[in-house]
C-alpha cells in the first residue's frame, strides 16, 4: 500500500554534507512514523531519525547536533539532512513508514548507499 524510493546517498569527504529524500507513494495518509535506518558492515540495522506524524523528532545520539530529519506531507516526502559527515556515518540508509496505528504494514525502502572518506 506504501512506496518508499530513496534518493540521495553518493560518496562524500569527512566534514561535508549530504541529503538525502524519501519519496511516498501509495496509501500515504495511513502513515504515522516516517524515519531513517542505517546498517553499517558488520553491524545490525540501527535507527538514525523518525518523525511522526505531529512533528515529534527523535535522534539517536551518534547523530544528534549533525542531522536533521524534516517532514514535507505536501510532497509526501521525508529528508535527512546530513552535516559533518564522518567515516563512520557510511552505511546503507533506509527509509522507513510506520502505519500503525492507523493502519497496519511497516514498509521499507531499497536503501541508498552514503559512503565518507577521511
Amino acid at each position: 500500500q506504501v512506496q518508499l524510493v530513496e534518493s540521495g546517498g553518493g560518496l562524500v569527504q569527512a566534514g561535508g554534507s549530504l541529503r538525502l529524500s524519501c519519496a511516498a507513494s501509495g496509501s500515504i495518509f495511513s502513515i504515522n512514523t516516517m524515519a531513517w535506518y542505517r546498517r553499517a558492515p558488520g553491524n545490525e540495522r540501527e535507527l538514525v531519525a523518525a518523525v511522526n506524524s505531529g512533528g515529534t523528532t527523535h535522534y539517536a545520539d551518534a547523530v544528534k547536533g549533525r542531522f536533521t530529519i524534516s517532514r514535507d506531507n505536501a510532497k509526501n516526502t521525508i529528508y535527512l539532512q546530513m552535516n559533518s559527515l564522518k567515516p563512520e556515518d557510511t552505511a546503507v540508509y533506509y527509509c522507513n513508514a510506520d502505519c500503525h496505528p492507523y493502519g497496519p504494514g511497516d514498509y521499507w525502502g531499497q536503501g541508498t548507499q552514503v559512503t565518507v572518506s577521511s
